[in-house]
């Protein structure tokens, strides 16, 4: 058996992840924003949606957040700990990270900021999956959804959510760019790269790395 100090050390490297890979989500989703290059679909979405209510994109990504949350309801999801720390942490340092960010106007420094949001989500979103303390609001509906109606791939009701809210988002002026496409293709391959590196495996098993960051 597992001593309690190792369990409690455990926890604790968890917790820390949890909160290092949120706060580094929101900063390289403000990153992307800045550049001005394109965003991912959530955000297109989210960015609409405050460009037409006058709302920071921070308070936005925070109430959807919620609003995705309560949609959990009807399909018997059990939020975690990660799950409702996601729907405040993002928003809140994604607004903090807009505030300290200064205006940039080269392309080639637009570029930057973008193939830099791109890496920092990549790690970002490995670091949250890894530390095991719950989906995300976005990725519980469509996993739950899955579970509720087998036969569907999650990969199938992924592309349907996100084709919907990225058409939305562009319906309301978000900004759909290189940045887009560019994240569609990076963002599977990075995430799927940092795994192995920072999930952290059950007490009582080996570790092992998620085979597939929804």
């Amino acid at each position: 058996m597992a001593p309690t100090g190792n369990a409690r050390d455990r926890l604790a490297r968890r917790l820390v992840q949890l909160y290092v890979g949120l706060t580094l989500y929101g900063v390289s989703m403000a990153l992307m924003i800045e550049s001005r290059l394109g965003l991912n679909p959530w955000d297109v979405f989210h960015q609409g949606l405050a460009r037409r209510t006058g709302l920071s994109i921070g308070t936005v990504i925070i109430l959807v957040g919620a609003l995705v949350l309560l949609l959990w309801v009807p399909l018997r999801q059990r939020p975690g700990l990660g799950t409702v720390s996601n729907v405040l942490v993002i928003g809140l340092v994604v607004d903090a990270s807009l505030a300290l960010l200064p205006d940039v106007h080269p392309l080639a420094a637009r570029g930057a900021l973008l193939v830099a949001g791109i890496l920092f989500n990549g790690l970002a979103t490995a670091l949250y999956l890894g530390a095991r303390l719950g989906a995300g609001p976005r990725d519980g509906l469509m996993t739950g959804y899955v579970a509720r109606h087998p036969g569907r791939s999650v990969r199938l009701v992924r592309t349907v959510i996100e084709v919907t809210v990225l058409s939305l988002g562009w319906l309301l002026g978000g900004t759909v760019g290189v940045g887009t496409v560019a994240y569609a293709l990076a963002i599977g391959p990075l995430a799927q790269a940092f795994l192995p590196l920072v999930t952290v495996a059950p007490a009582d098993s080996p570790a092992r790395p998620l085979t597939e960051p929804v």
